[in-house]
């Protein structure tokens, strides 16, 4: 079994414009508050002077590589109370990976069925219920670029809606966001293009779906025959969850 981590990491200093920020405290440093806790000197300690390192993290639920819930895309789904991350059943992320490979498109694209058809053509496979969608654009190579946000091509509302009609509860993208970037969909917004402002998060709103954003290494799969395991960690009443995605491919 070969083991493909497929997330990008959270970091201090990070051009991503999710808020995430790293406070770490060493041994040393540890010891000498923790000893005033516990009533003794930091050199009372089995090793002295030390004890254990510890972090301190304030960040956003969507820093890093994440999995976005159904309340994410807005308050309602299908008619119900959309699910939040600590909600979402966990056999919806783990399943057969399928990876369209979208690297030639250009930032700012959008992703249509008609894409979609062909990239399943392109690969001979058939989708088939609970199957994981990866989108595939190569930007996840340019997350130390202070424009990451602005590279990637993004999925539209019919095409988003289309993987979901082929039973697919969980899709991931290596782009910095599912839509294309956050600016351009704004400039659409300010002429009166309403249904171009996040149309492939809002689809959640009428059919239930996570997706993954800030995916990496998707390049280094095949385009079907592995598993992908993609578990968020459980934040109560949250619209994400961080995630560390993994591909499991069998030699």
């Amino acid at each position: 079994m070969r083991i493909v981590d497929l997330s990008l990491p959270i970091r201090n200093f990070s051009f991503d414009t999710q808020e995430q920020h790293i406070e770490y405290t060493d041994h040393a440093e540890l010891a000498r508050s923790r000893a005033k806790v516990y009533g003794i000197q930091p050199d009372d300690l089995p090793l002295p002077g030390i004890h254990s390192a510890t972090e301190r993290l304030t960040l956003s639920s969507h820093a890093g590589t994440h999995i976005d819930a159904p309340i994410h895309y807005g308050p309602t789904c299908e008619g119900k109370p959309a699910k939040t991350i600590d909600q979402v059943p966990l056999d919806w992320c783990y399943g057969d990976g399928v990876v369209l490979d979208f690297s030639h498109r250009k930032a700012g694209e959008v992703i249509s069925v008609d894409d979609l058809k062909e990239a399943l053509v392109r690969i001979s496979y058939t989708l088939k219920p609970n199957d994981i969608v990866l989108i595939r654009t190569d930007r996840w190579k340019d997350f130390n670029r202070s424009d990451f946000a602005m590279l990637h091509p993004g999925m539209g509302r019919e095409s988003t809606l289309w993987l979901i009609e082929q039973g697919i509860r969980v899709m991931g993208t290596d782009g910095w966001g599912w839509d294309i970037p956050i600016p351009m969909m704004v400039e659409q917004l300010k002429k009166g293009n309403k249904a171009a402002f996040f149309p492939g998060h809002y689809a959640g709103r009428d059919r239930e779906y996570c997706h993954i954003e800030k995916m990496a290494r998707l390049n280094e799969l095949p385009p079907f025959g592995f598993t992908v395991a993609t578990f968020p960690v459980l934040i109560e009443r949250a619209s994400a969850g961080w995630c560390r995605p993994v591909a499991l491919i069998e030699d």
